[in-house]
């Protein structure tokens, strides 16, 4: 996997984040979500480079990326993992690009528009909606199948310690409720199996999703309240498997947005691989 592409560890103030760059043209940002790394791109990436400068990052804490030793709540915000992407692109020299996130990426992503807005020509968000209007339209159906928001979010160490003691069985059932047999790559999982058993990314991990709950819905509130919107143009993609189209609720977030359902569950990258690239590369093109 991305064969073509160039290994980096760019130092941010407070983390050192692991990515992969490819191709030539202009800069588009490729952030992943929970529980993967970078590798989530694996099937859209390369054909996107030969269109786009494209930047595929570890999240802190995820991947091969590093954050703080001990991590906090804050260390952990989706405002502090954005100010990461900010500082790595412009070190790799880039002051604008587009920028395309999946679930917990596309909630960096969206955090990154709104605090950055001067940095950020295209926004992307894949299957997911912001954190603050998912646990507003929590139903007990959807708190079933989103357990781990809650899980993860306990204090510590109480989930450390719960998915320590088993992590690769963890992470095989996250896949298994939301993606069917034989559709991820039997190399990809392995990546995130073994990303996933570190201790230290448990515990970002569980930093994360204590943010996610707290300061990230904080800020969201704050945004809402006093009308603050994504100034760029937003695309949404979204898994039809039990979605219905998330448009309506970004329109509340943004004046300019576009969308497609994709016959697909969650994984929508590596579930349909084509017509998300067909997507992003018109969007973005």
């Amino acid at each position: 996997m991305f064969e073509d592409f160039d290994t980096r560890v760019v130092e941010t103030s407070d983390a050192e984040i692991h990515l992969r760059l490819g191709g030539d043209g202009p800069p588009l940002v490729l952030v992943h979500g929970y529980p993967q790394t970078h590798v989530a791109w694996h099937a859209v990436a390369p054909a996107l480079a030969e269109q786009f400068s494209v930047v595929v990052p570890d999240l802190r804490g995820y991947g091969d990326s590093i954050g703080p030793d001990e991590p906090t709540t804050a260390d952990y915000s989706n405002r502090a993992m954005g100010r990461d992407i900010v500082e790595l692109m412009g070190r790799l020299g880039y002051d604008r690009f587009g920028l395309a996130g999946h679930d917990r990426g596309g909630r960096v992503a969206y955090r990154l528009a709104l605090d950055h807005p001067d940095r950020v020509d295209r926004l992307a968000v894949l299957d997911m909606v912001p954190n603050v209007e998912k646990l507003d339209r929590f139903t007990p159906e959807m708190a079933e199948a989103a357990f781990h928001w809650f899980l993860l979010a306990q204090p510590s160490p109480l989930p450390e310690r719960l998915i320590g003691n088993d992590p690769a069985f963890f992470i095989d059932t996250m896949f298994e409720r939301w993606a069917g047999d034989g559709v991820l790559s039997p190399d990809a999982i392995a990546e995130y199996r073994r990303c996933f058993c570190e201790d230290d990314t448990i515990r970002a991990i569980c930093a994360d999703y204590r943010a996610g709950l707290s300061l990230d819905v904080e800020h969201d509130r704050q945004d809402r309240e006093q009308g603050r919107q994504i100034a760029c143009p937003v695309l949404s993609l979204w898994g039809t498997d039990g979605k219905s189209d998330l448009r309506p609720v970004w329109e509340r977030w943004a004046d300019d947005v576009t969308g497609a359902g994709i016959d697909s569950g969650h994984f929508i990258m590596e579930e349909a691989p084509e017509e998300t690239r067909r997507h992003l590369a018109d969007f973005f093109g």
